[in-house]
């Protein structure tokens, strides 16, 4: 309908496939907020080695090397907990915002 009204590909897109696919954008953005100190612990881990330590060390792999290679399953374990306590802040956040800015949200 909209190209029989005279407008364009890049009006048809901002003005009814954007709007059309909004909720879709908003969900996903929230919960892949959730994972963004995440950052892909098995590529790095592949190249990881004792020299790399200090430039190459990521959440992920320093609970790996904290639990398994040191044996502090404790302290890994509360850092693996602040990480996903950090993650559900980020997505409370997030979901908050977007009910407040574009009135659709997960819950």
């Amino acid at each position: 309908a909209a190209k029989i009204d005279g407008a364009g590909r890049i009006k048809q897109i901002i003005y009814i496939t954007l709007p059309g696919i909004a909720s879709t954008i908003v969900m996903l953005f929230i919960l892949r907020l959730g994972h963004i100190l995440q950052v892909g612990t098995e590529q790095v881990l592949l190249m990881y080695n004792p020299t790399v330590y200090d430039v190459g060390d990521v959440i992920g792999t320093y609970v790996y090397r904290m639990g398994l290679g040191k044996m502090d399953y404790s302290f890994s374990t509360a850092v693996g907990l602040f990480n996903s306590v950090i993650g559900f802040v980020l997505v409370m956040i997030a979901n908050a915002l977007s009910r407040k800015l574009v009135k659709r949200s997960i819950w």
